[in-house]
């Protein structure tokens, strides 16, 4: 094994592509830096549209229907996706304040769920809801309409999930106002 690994090139090609309404990505920059509570407003209504939204996972055909066996025993899948219409120069970014908040502090990429970072694969938790053929029909998704997809797992809580997890205040006061 090589100390220098970030110069290896790894190769990975779109299994499919998402089929949704969002056809933008969102941008937490819409409203005046000042404006957290309206940015808040911003956010949770995309979440409350995120989480009602159906959205259709377009796998290639070429894979077969035997790559789905099994799949619709299982009430969530995780995918993993490419956000493509991200800009190359957010690919750059070292820290961001989270959400764009300025009032709370900037933090390393690697700390936020910023779609912003070197490798820009993001992953969800969707719920699955049905199968036809090579289509598999997904509730709470927030991939944009065309967004590659890489890989699809079945989410399983006993291996995926995490027991008591830790999170940062700024995290929590995140979550407190978005719920709230």
């Amino acid at each position: 094994m090589t100390d220098d690994i970030t110069n290896m090139e790894i190769v990975i090609r779109p299994i499919g592509f998402v089929r949704c309404a969002i056809k933008k990505p969102f941008a937490s920059a819409e409203c005046a830096e000042d404006d957290i509570k309206g940015r808040m407003e911003k956010i949770r209504e995309r979440n409350n549209i995120v989480k009602e939204l159906v959205s259709e996972l377009v796998i290639s055909p070429d894979f077969g229907e035997e790559i789905f066996e099994g799949i619709e025993e299982f009430s969530h899948i995780l995918v993993l996706y490419w956000p493509h219409l991200l800009p190359p120069e957010r690919r750059n970014l070292k820290q961001v304040h989270p959400l764009g908040r300025k009032d709370l502090p900037k933090r390393g990429i690697f700390a936020t769920c910023s779609p912003a970072r070197p490798n820009s694969v993001l992953v969800s938790a969707v719920r699955l809801l049905s199968r036809d053929k090579n289509i598999l029909k997904v509730k709470g998704f927030e991939a944009v309409d065309g967004s590659p997809i890489i890989a699809i797992k079945p989410y399983v809580q006993t291996y995926h999930g995490a027991e008591n997890p830790k999170v940062p205040g700024w995290m929590q006061k995140i979550r407190k106002e978005l719920d709230g």
